[in-house]
């Protein structure tokens, strides 16, 4: 029964395995990304409620003067 041969079984993984790199780096490299998203830079509006344009002063049960 012939032997396998087996010398060129190295050079043949070690260029198959570069030109998949190569191929996979090309591929990578010719996509566009989206670029990294800014800070939106946001303005709150102040609301006029009614009841902040009064003078009203809560009182609680505690807070109220010893009697």
């Amino acid at each position: 029964m012939p032997q396998l041969d087996t010398s060129t079984w190295f050079i043949t993984i070690v260029s198959s395995m570069i030109t998949l790199f190569i191929l996979f780096q090309l591929k990578i490299s010719s996509q566009t990304f989206p670029a990294a998203p800014s800070p939106k830079i946001m303005t709150t509006k102040k609301t006029n409620n009614p009841w902040e344009l009064k003078w009203t002063k809560i009182y609680l049960p505690l807070s109220l003067p010893q009697q």
